[in-house]
């Protein structure tokens, strides 16, 4: 167990059917590096987790999403699955929150199907990205330059392509955010 991210807090932005692992794995490799993570959601309570084929477990919802700023955290991450970026893509203050981290300059890492509220937040254009296979045609037509690979960083945007790449999604994510808390030192100093 580190401590590289002690101090950092994470928004997770999510809603109903997000992929359990696709959560789990990368919330546990947070907090395993001594971030502190929040579970953001438009629902005020808990939200159910898609585990593969059937409805997995429930998940306590930390802040509700109308109550969640951008000066509240130093990151975000977006959980994939299918249904999960489906909904929050057609939720206004979803869309509206990725875009503030984003204007912001604060880390954003994505897995799976969740570079769909990526592309909604308008924030793609120009970036080189990678997503769950199905997203590649979605992406090429918002402007960004798709690649097959497990994971691509491009600044402060780290994208993931499927659940087999998570932990090298895991690694490549606190190194993105260690990156951004040493640069927020710096610019404080």
């Amino acid at each position: 167990m580190s401590n590289e991210l002690e101090g950092m807090k994470v928004a997770i932005l999510l809603d109903q059917g997000v992929e359990q692992i696709e959560l789990d794995k990368p919330r546990q490799a947070l907090k395993n590096a001594g971030a502190e993570t929040y579970i953001v959601s438009p629902r005020s309570s808990k939200v159910r987790a898609w585990n593969q084929k059937n409805w997995g477990n429930k998940i306590h919802v930390d802040v509700a999403l109308d109550y969640a700023h951008v000066e509240d955290f130093d990151a975000l991450m977006l959980p994939g699955g299918l249904m999960n970026p489906d909904r929050l893509r057609m939720h206004m203050p979803a869309v509206e929150l990725v875009r503030a981290f984003y204007e912001a300059d604060k880390p954003i890492a994505a897995n799976g199907h969740a570079p769909w509220l990526l592309i909604e937040a308008g924030i793609v254009q120009g970036r080189r990205m990678t997503s769950y296979p199905s997203l590649m045609t979605d992406l090429d037509h918002a402007g960004a330059s798709w690649l097959d690979e497990p994971v691509v960083r491009d600044g402060m945007l780290l994208t993931s392509r499927m659940p087999d790449d998570i932990p090298v999604f895991n690694r490549r994510m606190i190194a993105m955010f260690k990156d951004s808390m040493s640069r927020e030192r710096v610019q404080a100093a």
